[in-house]
């Protein structure tokens, strides 16, 4: 056998490993159960003595079996989790509590029959099918040695009367009346565990949804992306490899990438270098959203349509034209579509599929329904982030051409002018005084431009440090007087509200330097009951207006800084400024303490 067929022939959905959580809701479930079916049985047997046959050693065994689930859910409690062995010999118990009260309640008639069909369903809540069929044969034969010894050994005899107070009735113990007994545990097994497998088919299917969800990981990028989820999917089923085609519908550009199965796991995803006719035959008319065919005689094709209902197969073209590119013995083709931008279709070869068939494949589409948006997602962002990152680089180089680049070409030609000026002996200290300030003008401005652009990891430990640092360095690089004041000694103020007004005081800083002509400047930061309150006032010339206005003013004014206005609004606060022209301006921001700074972009 193909070892690789032999690691696998076991379902995928036997191989997931059970949940620890899962195992210990369930048993802490049961054992509630039991409990509430001992009370309840007492209460019923109080209301009708005659159920237990005014047995004083039956009323014994209730008690036993009461203080027993008790005890039980006690250990649940206290314990962090259940062993397989305990699960074995709790569920024994519940096997063998039914035949032994039977004894004792007027045969298996009794209404207590109840606790036989509560060893069912804990089978089958616990395991799933076979388990338990195997606890309704175990239920059956232990009824007919229970019925076998009454009717031969202890009907009549003295001392059974006397230790129970009953009498064994011959008519409840006849084959006829156990063969239906038996007959109806068996149905009810096979009912309860076809169910208990259903649910367990549903449970690992939750599974590996969420186990293949949990591999869509942002900072890994798309491709790394792919790879994780399709290396999963191989594993699953066993197969060889797996091949990914793709077309980019605005361009029809097609896209084909491998990733191959190794002993040790999978190798990584590559996308590969294939001529046009053959990376549209990956894309052409194959049979169904998903089909499954299998190398024999001749080709045995399932495939189902989008709903999950199987098609026929007219034509198997496509197919043959496959195994021309790539031979093999079975293969699943699956389709797929993102958004309007992308279709394709992913192929599985040599899969080891134990299941149904046509119950794997629609898992399959599911899985591709709930994982594709994912994948799309990680395509988008990464798209988003190419597009601001090349935005970013545009506004630098505009930065630099319109700022540095202009003033260096300036200074080369006003050098050019010095150079003649000193070849004819006239003064030049002057120009050189204008063209060390206008250096000097420069460098500042490339340091601000690095500034912007460089991440900002501040938190509200350190935000009174490196607004302190700040102000310091604006005055040390500008020779603008220039302080830092606070009344805080500690913040609890959110990162992104520490970012964000960090921000602002750098914009700020720059404006005062570049537009006030201002000598001194004094940015504070403070705290009322309900709001944080930063400020930053200069002495220098001012706006181009006169007074004090709001941001809904300057909006409809026109008027006011533009970054500034749309930091405050990332954190939901609020921007006033006053102008009084020739003497200075102040700008106040408020934010709302006990938010989260407003919206993430």
């Amino acid at each position: 056998m193909d070892p690789r067929v032999e690691q696998y022939q076991n379902s995928w959905r036997q191989r997931i490993p059970p949940d620890p959580s899962e195992t210990r809701r369930i048993e802490r479930w049961l054992a509630t159960a039991r409990v509430f079916l001992a009370v309840s049985t007492l209460i019923a047997i109080r209301l009708d003595p005659t159920e237990l046959g005014h047995s004083w050693a039956a009323y014994g065994l209730f008690a036993f079996y009461l203080a027993n689930a008790i005890l039980i859910l006690m250990l649940l409690r206290r314990r962090q989790e259940s062993t397989a062995a305990f699960r074995l010999l709790v569920h024994a118990g519940d096997i063998a509590w039914p035949a032994l009260i039977s004894i004792f309640a007027q045969g298996a008639r009794t209404p207590f029959f109840l606790f036989f069909f509560f060893a069912l369903a804990a089978a089958a809540y616990r395991w799933g099918l076979w388990e338990t069929i195997g606890t309704a044969a175990a239920e059956v034969v232990l009824l007919w040695i229970e019925s076998f010894t009454l009717t031969h050994f202890l009907a009549g005899t003295q001392w059974w009367t006397a230790f129970t107070g009953l009498r064994v009735n011959e008519r409840d113990a006849t084959p006829e009346r156990l063969f239906m007994l038996s007959v109806y545990l068996i149905v009810m097994g096979l009912l309860l565990g076809y169910l208990a497998e259903q649910q367990k088919h549903l449970r690992a299917e939750k599974a590996v949804v969420n186990r293949t969800l949990s591999r869509v990981r942002v900072e890994a990028g798309l491709n790394g992306t792919i790879e994780q989820i399709m290396g999963e999917t191989l594993g699953m089923y066993g197969a060889s490899s797996a091949v990914l085609a793709a077309q980019e519908s605005h361009s029809h550009r097609i896209f084909v990438g491998e990733q191959k199965a190794t002993g040790t796991g999978t190798a990584e995803f590559t996308w590969l270098e294939v001529k046009a006719p053959e990376a549209r035959a990956y894309l052409d008319d194959y049979p169904g959203e998903v089909c499954h065919v299998v190398r024999q005689a001749k080709n045995s094709i399932l495939a189902l349509d989008q709903d999950g209902n199987s098609v026929p197969v007219a034509d198997g073209a496509a197919i043959e034209k496959l195994r021309t590119l790539r031979p093999f013995d079975s293969v699943v083709a699956l389709g797929f579509v993102f958004g309007k931008e992308w279709r394709g279709r992913i192929f599985f070869f040599d899969p080891v599929m134990n299941g149904d068939r046509q119950e794997e494949l629609r898992f399959l589409l599911s899985l591709v329904r709930q994982v594709g948006p994912a994948i799309y997602n990680v395509y988008l962002l990464h798209r988003l982030r190419r597009r601001a990152s090349a935005a970013e680089r545009a506004r630098v180089a505009r930065e630099l051409h319109d700022g540095a680049v202009q003033s260096l070409i300036a200074v080369e030609m006003q050098v050019d002018v010095l150079r003649r000026q000193a070849d004819a002996g006239k003064p030049i200290a002057g120009e050189l005084q204008r063209i060390q300030g206008l250096l000097r003008e420069e460098v500042l401005k490339l340091r601000e431009l690095m500034q912007q652009m460089k991440a900002i990891d501040v938190d509200a430990q350190r935000l009174l440090g490196v607004l302190n640092d700040t102000v310091e360095r604006f005055q040390r690089e500008t020779g603008i007087s220039a302080r830092f004041v606070t009344d805080l000694d500690e913040l609890d103020m959110p990162q992104r509200v520490c970012r964000e007004l960090l921000r602002i005081v750098q914009e700020g800083l720059v404006n005062v330097r570049k537009h006030s002509g201002a000598r001194h400047a004094l940015v504070r930061l403070g705290s009322s009951q309900d709001h944080w309150n930063l400020s930053l006032e200069d002495d220098g010339k001012g706006f181009p207006f006169s007074g004090r206005l709001s941001q809904d003013q300057m909006d409809e004014m026109g008027r006011g800084p533009m970054i500034i206005k749309e930091r405050v609004r990332l954190i939901a606060g609020e921007l006033t400024i006053e102008s009084i022209p020739g003497q200075g301006s102040r700008l106040e921001v408020s934010v709302p303490r006990g938010g989260d700074g407003g919206h993430a972009l």
